[in-house]
């Protein structure tokens, strides 16, 4: 099995038809059905389940998919990696990012970087902290910009200035306006809006506080946290650099007066494992 092979097979699946396959990498049908039965028959598994009305990827053919398309990427990062042999003044640098340090310190930082090295081409994937960690691990990525907590010993990390944890919501819940601040106990039985990053912290410390929460939703998109909160659901427990993450909203904050909920935005990175110069250089950046 090669990798013109799992390329075909990733055709195959994405397109649900093997024509269609056939089409996207320009081969006739008849090879592309030979080289899927090669494939079963060395993997002495059933890859697709399929006959003249049904065409059915098996639990196992939905395996190969995903690991062929890592090991795809990894093969082009690799190649990525041999040709960068000038300094990190050319090249490909491949980041993972949450959503919400898209908006908060991410743009200025890589337009900065671009003006030193314009020639540096990037690309960036925006999806939740478990999956940028996941696509370090498989070398799909180099460098990843996630929240804390960080809790593995396979990482070297940038730590950036902590935030507190907020209280944020557009309803009056009966909290003096005057305050900046509150205290857990102030959200004994209030509807909360929780990031399922945060959820077991925030269960957690509430429960040394003598209660148990009311946590209305947990949510795995930032933005919906805060949209929600917004309509009026409920109250949106959240680091506080992300309030800002929408314009235009009328959500109100307090600051929870609790130091264990305090967060950080953290750069990671594999320890012992291959940087090229690109990801090297913008490190730096991090560091001054």
């Amino acid at each position: 099995m090669d990798i013109k092979q799992l390329t075909y097979f990733i055709a195959i699946v994405e397109e649900g038809n093997i024509s269609k396959a056939a089409e996207r990498v320009h081969i006739a049908q008849p090879h592309l059905s030979q080289q899927l039965k090669l494939m079963e028959d060395e993997l002495n598994v059933k890859l697709v389940e399929r006959n003249t009305r049904k065409f059915q990827i098996t639990d196992a053919g939905r395996r190969l998919w995903y690991r062929s398309k890592q090991m795809i990427e990894l093969m082009e990062s690799t190649v990525k990696e041999l040709k960068d042999f000038n300094e990190g003044l050319e090249g490909t640098l491949s980041i993972g990012i949450i959503a919400s340090s898209g908006n908060i310190i991410f743009p200025q930082r890589i337009c900065n970087f671009n003006k030193t090295y314009p020639k540096i081409n990037f690309e960036i994937r925006e999806c939740s902290t478990d999956e940028i960690l996941e696509l370090l691990k498989s070398g799909v990525i180099e460098i990843g910009i996630i929240r804390t907590p960080l809790n593995s010993e396979i990482y070297e990390s940038i730590s950036l200035p902590t935030e507190p944890m907020v209280a944020a919501t557009n309803n009056d819940y009966h909290w003096n306006n005057k305050r900046k601040n509150i205290c857990l106990k102030e959200l004994v039985d209030k509807p909360l809006l929780v990031h399922r990053r945060y959820e077991k912290m925030i269960t957690e410390l509430c429960r040394q506080e003598g209660f148990k929460p009311r946590i209305l939703c947990k949510i795995e998109d930032t933005r919906s946290i805060l949209l929600l909160a917004n309509a009026g659901m409920g109250i949106a427990i959240v680091p506080k650099d992300w309030v800002e993450l929408i314009p235009n909203m009328n959500l109100n904050y307090k600051i929870i007066k609790e130091t264990s909920l305090n967060t950080s935005t953290t750069i990671v990175w594999m320890k012992d494992h291959y940087l090229s110069s690109a990801a090297k250089h913008f490190l730096e950046t991090f560091e001054v």
